[in-house]
Formats: structure tokens, C-alpha cells, sequence
């Protein structure tokens, strides 16, 4: 467990801009930065982070917080994990307990695969380093591949021993449990027992974005691949690791993807080795599986810029066509580059020096009309085949979402395939109105439209109703966050004549306390209560405190309040002073009351049409309606409403 101590230490340590720069290209704009959101399919950048507030949101989807809250649910962890995740960047030493049997249940599965695998990854890098056949097979192979020292330490390679139960002895022996290292992969249960899935073989840990280990591949040796149809073994599927969903080589790429604003797209561990070692470090590879919309979506956090860097048989321009039209539709800006026929990135690199190899990329890229031109029209004289050939370009323009950069691609197919620019963009409509005439998922189960001829006016009214009233109560919350702290009133009088300071938080505490009043929403109750509680503390700042609440409800809810929807330029910012802040709190504590009072009228008409035959109860209802009216219309004076 981390003590309060260290947490706080983490929390004053930490940069918000620092944080989300590891997974999200942000710009400057003006005070603060802004990105693509990495929680939702971003067109374009919503993602704010402020450096000033510590926090950040996405003004589209409204996910945000502090920093715990986005590694969180970016990474998929824990609170305790985002911690150390924080205290591992800033070098903050965290000293932990050993964790007892019902914690570690509570840390949970997720928990207990990435710390089996960070051991593995750890195991085999030290077999490879250390080990007489570690170093005498396993070094040896990535020596006679080119691969440096540096690479291997950087990519942590390993080697698996050639005994079949090796790892998982050594694994028992360090007091780590069967189930994870079968959940994992690491290992797998047969007809006679547990083994291991790498056994001889050369291994290349995948990292995830943030740098945990969450599976492996493992490469039979050069000598033990005759006959072998199958080269390579990877991890299978588990609850950490969707092949899918990653990219091998991210990790070690992301920083160089933005500073080059460009990503090269390949498709094994050793070509992004290798083109590592030409210095050309933002690459990663999909390594055999299609592309999918998951690791599209995460290149895009990056950069807009990608090439596809494949091998020019066969194979490496079927990956090429298949992957074009998904990434135009993501909104990337696609070139695609195949290099000779025969010769992957790690065999070209190897027969080339570094600049001869960067140069080659630069000098053979083409874009992808050129390139599906090229693929689908050369050669071509029939008619109608180059009537296919040609539909096939204009299908992969017209997913492109942007309709700007649709219309510029669209005028270059016509100079380029010598066909009339308005017969292109005719046919491009064609393409997207059957794309939208596609029929749509169900709508789901728990969102259901309203049915017409059950929904009444009153039910319409009701909804505007508590819809007004959630309205009031966010933004009396949002002062209580924003200005808790901020005096409002150095001599108000109170009902037992008393005169006392009070700043926004003792206010709205002290109205509602008047009248029996509460919030509907109990994170609200629990935000007032708090910066009542801690207001009389020495530089307490209500809206730090809330945002970098350990609470994570708490602190997301805190972020949303604390950011404006619009984002004014210096000159048009609105300066707010202790009266017109003061004006703005009653204002909306006397708006509450008018619309709490307004309730109690309606429920007391409601009560008086059902009592038609107890004169008694009436003639109680109807004292309370002309007592209610009275303060529904002062409340309506003050508040200049008739």
C-alpha cells in the first residue's frame, strides 16, 4: 500500500503535459494544449489539458480529470498503478508492504499477468545476457541477423532454454502462481503436465503504449526452421493482451512518431529492428494480422502521417491494399512504399547503410492513388477492366471523411487517370449514399426512443422540470469547486444575529442549512461537505483540491466543472470580483429556491384536486398554497420574474 506521504509527493511532482504527451500528440493553444482524444474516434483535436489546472478534457465526449484519472482509463489500471506508474517517470521511490492474500485478490488478475510477464521479460533478457546457452544460441542468432548490443537492450530481447519446463521451475521457484503463467501464455497445460510455449526459441517482448509487458513472440532458430512451417509462436489472446489491439514496437516509437509527425507502417519485430538501427525509430508493426480499426486509432493520437513500408511480392501488396481504405476512412494521410521484390526492411537495411536506406524511403514513397494507379492500371488496355481499376480508386477517395481533401484527391485522379473531374465526383456521391443506405446497428436495449402516443404533456414538463432544477445544482456545485475557498460576504448577519465572514462553500451551506435543503445528487452533497470542512485550512484551494481528488467520481466530476466549454482569448476573459461573485451565488441560491418552491406548488394543486370531499384537508391545502404563492412571487420579484 503507498501512504498519503508519497501520494502527495507523486501528485506535487507530477505534469499533467508530461503525462499526456506519452500517448497523445498535444499542441500549444494559447494557455493551454490540445490533442485528438485517445477515448473516443477524434476528427478532430477536442482534447484539452491544462497545464494551470493540473487537468484535462475532452469538450466532445467529456471524458478527463487529472493525470491518475487519464492513465487510468487510458491504461486500464488501477489507482494504485497509475501511482507507481507516476512515481517510476518522476524517480520517486515508493516502499511497499508485501501485499496480503486478501489484497492481492483485490489487485486482481490484470494485476498479477503484467507483473508475471514484466518477470518473464526479465528472465529471458538475463538468459540471453547471462546464461553459457543464452548467450552461445541466443545471442549468437541475433548477432548473425545485425541486430547491436543497444537494440537487444533496448527492445529487452531474450532467449527461452531449450528444456521444456525451464521457465516455469524458475518461475515456481520465485513463488509465482501456475494459473498466471498459463493465463498469460507463458506457459500451457497439456495431457502430462505444464510446459513452456517458448522453449528454444528467441523471444521479443511486445510492450503496450505505456510500457508493460503484455505478451511475447517467440522465433524458432535459423537451424531448427527446416521443414518448421511455423517460425514463430506469440501469445495468445488473454485479458491483457488483444493482438488486435496493439502494435509491436509503439512503446519504443511513440516519442519519434510525433517529432516526425509521420509513422512507418511494417510488418515484423525485425524489420522495426532494423530500421531502429538506420536510425529511423518511428516505426511499428502489425506483425502478420490485418489491420484493425484499434491500432489505427492509436497511431492516429500521434500522428495524421502514415507509410506503408512493405515487401514488394505479393503478400506486402495485399497488406498494402487492404489496409489503404480503413486508414483513409480514420482520416490519415496515406503513402505507401514497397521496396524491392525479394527484400523486406531488415534484408534491404542490411544491404544497405543507413543514409542509403532513408534516402530510399524518401525518394520512392508515393501516395496512394499513385500507388493503386500504378498496381491496378499498368499494363491495363481493356476497357472495362480499367473501368474496375478505376472505380477502385474512387471508392478508396470517396471514404475519405474530410470532404476538402476528398475534392483535391478527386481533381488529381482526373489529371492523373485522364477522366473527367465531374464524372469522378458524380460517382464518388454514388459510393457514399450506398455507404449511408447501409443499415445501422439496433438501437440499443437501455436507450430506447419515447413512444408518441404515451408521452404526455405532463410528462414533457416534469422532464424540463427536474431538467432546470439538475441545471441550478450544477452550477451552484460548479462555484462551490471553482470558488470555494473565496470570501463573498466579511458581514453577513445570521438569523440569530450573529455577523460572521463566510466564503462560498459556509454560504451555500448556511442557505440550504436554513431551509432543509440538499442536493439531489450525492457527489454534490459530498463536494459541499468537504469544502466546508476544510475551508478554515491554510491555502486551501478548493478547485486543486477537487481535481486532484483521490475520489476518481469525484475528481472527474471536479474537472468537467472546472473547465468552460468556451475558451475566450486573453482580451475577452471575464474578471469576476468578490460582488459580482457574491451576485452570482445568491442568484442562483434564490433560482433554487424558486424552483424548489415552484415544485411544492405543483404538488400542493396536485394534492388539492384529489381531496375534493375533505373540506378539512382543503381548507389546510389551500392555506399552504396562498402561504407558498406568497414566496413563489417574492422569490419571482427578486429574481425580476412575474
Amino acid at each position: 500500500m503507498i501512504d498519503r506521504a508519497t501520494i502527495d509527493k507523486i501528485m506535487d511532482a507530477t505534469n499533467i503535459v508530461d503525462v499526456v504527451s506519452e500517448f497523445v500528440s498535444l499542441r500549444k493553444a494559447g494557455v493551454n494544449y490540445k490533442g485528438l482524444c485517445p477515448f473516443h474516434d477524434d476528427k478532430t483535436p477536442s482534447f484539452m489539458v491544462s497545464p494551470s489546472k493540473q487537468i484535462c478534457h475532452c469538450f466532445a465526449c467529456g471524458e478527463g480529470g487529472n493525470a491518475i484519472n487519464f492513465l487510468m482509463k487510458h491504461e486500464q489500471i488501477t489507482y494504485p498503478e497509475a501511482l507507481r506508474w507516476l512515481a517510476k517517470k518522476y524517480n520517486i521511490e515508493v516502499e511497499e508492504r508485501e501485499l496480503t492474500a486478501e489484497e492481492q485478490k483485490e489487485q486482481g488478475d490484470r494485476e498479477s499477468m503484467f507483473i508475471v510477464n514484466e518477470w518473464a521479460c526479465q528472465y529471458f533478457h538475463t538468459i540471453l545476457q547471462q546464461d553459457v546457452d543464452g548467450m552461445a544460441i541466443g545471442k549468437q542468432y541475433f548477432r548473425s541477423r545485425g541486430i547491436r548490443d543497444d537494440i537487444i537492450s533496448k527492445f529487452k530481447l531474450g532467449f527461452a532454454l531449450t528444456k521444456r519446463d525451464a521457465l516455469l521451475e524458475e518461475a515456481r521457484r520465485k513463488g509465482y502462481k501456475d494459473e498466471y503463467l498459463v493465463k498469460t501464455g507463458l506457459c500451457y497445460t497439456g495431457e502430462h503436465g505444464t510446459y513452456d510455449r517458448f522453449a528454444g526459441r528467441a523471444i521479443f517482448p511486445w510492450f503496450n503504449v505505456s510500457g508493460k509487458v503484455v505478451a511475447f513472440g517467440g522465433r524458432k532458430l535459423d537451424a531448427a526452421t527446416k521443414g518448421v512451417q511455423q517460425k514463430y509462436v506469440n501469445s495468445p489472446d488473454s485479458e491483457i493482451y488483444h493482438k488486435d489491439h496493439e502494435l509491436y514496437g509503439i512503446y519504443q516509437a511513440k516519442k519519434a512518431i510525433v517529432k516526425c509527425d509521420c509513422v512507418y507502417m511494417v510488418e515484423g519485430y525485425t524489420d522495426v529492428i532494423a530500421m531502429h538501427q538506420c536510425g529511423l525509430e518511428n516505426v511499428v508493426a502489425n506483425s502478420g494480422t490485418a489491420l484493425s480499426i484499434y491500432q489505427i486509432r492509436m497511431l492516429h493520437r500521434f500522428t495524421q502521417n502514415i507509410v506503408l513500408l512493405y515487401d514488394g511480392d505479393a503478400a506486402g501488396i495485399h497488406a498494402a491494399m487492404r489496409g489503404t481504405d480503413m486508414l483513409l476512412q480514420e482520416g490519415m494521410n496515406v503513402k505507401v512504399l514497397l521496396l524491392p521484390d525479394g527484400d523486406d526492411p531488415d534484408s534491404f537495411s542490411r544491404k544497405h547503410t543507413a543514409e542509403e536506406f532513408r534516402k530510399y524511403i524518401d525518394d520512392h514513397q508515393t501516395d496512394f492513388i499513385q500507388f493503386k494507379t500504378d498496381l491496378l492500371l499498368k499494363g491495363v488496355n481493356d476497357p472495362l477492366r480499367r473501368a474496375e481499376a478505376i472505380n477502385s480508386i474512387v471508392r478508396s477517395v470517396s471514404v475519405i471523411p474530410d470532404s476538402i481533401v476528398r475534392s483535391t484527391y478527386l481533381t488529381d485522379c482526373s489529371r492523373r487517370l485522364g477522366v473527367d473531374e465531374h464524372t469522378l465526383i458524380t460517382q464518388t456521391n454514388k459510393f457514399i449514399a450506398q455507404e449511408r443506405e447501409k443499415p445501422t446497428t439496433e438501437r440499443p436495449q437501455d436507450v430506447q426512443a419515447p413512444d408518441a402516443q404515451t408521452t404526455s404533456a405532463n410528462d414533457v414538463a416534469f422532464a424540463v422540470q427536474v431538467n432546470a432544477t439538475a441545471e441550478v445544482e450544477r452550477l451552484l456545485i460548479q462555484q462551490v469547486v471553482r470558488h470555494g475557498e473565496e470570501i463573498i460576504f466579511d458581514d453577513l448577519e445570521t438569523e440569530d444575529g450573529q455577523t460572521v465572514s463566510m466564503n462560498v462553500a459556509q454560504y451555500v451551506d448556511y442557505e440550504f442549512g436554513c431551509d432543509e435543503l440538499s442536493f439531489a445528487e450525492p457527489l454534490y452533497n459530498t463536494i459541499l461537505h468537504e469544502a466546508v470542512e476544510h475551508s478554515a485550512n491554510a491555502g486551501f484551494r478548493a478547485e486543486a483540491y477537487f481535481t486532484q481528488h483521490p475520489d476518481v467520481n469525484i475528481s472527474q466530476l471536479a474537472t468537467r466543472l472546472a473547465i468552460d466549454n468556451y475558451q475566450l482569448g486573453r482580451g475577452f476573459e471575464m474578471k469576476h470580483s468578490g460582488h459580482t461573485l457574491r451576485q452570482r451565488v445568491q442568484h442562483l441560491m434564490l433560482d433554487y429556491r424558486y424552483i424548489i418552491v415552484g415544485e411544492r406548488l405543483k404538488t400542493i394543486n396536485q394534492q388539492l384536486k384529489t381531496s375534493a370531499g375533505d373540506m378539512e384537508k382543503l381548507r389546510e391545502l389551500m392555506k399552504a398554497y396562498m402561504d407558498t404563492s406568497k414566496i413563489y412571487q417574492e422569490l419571482g420579484r427578486q429574481l425580476g420574474r412575474n
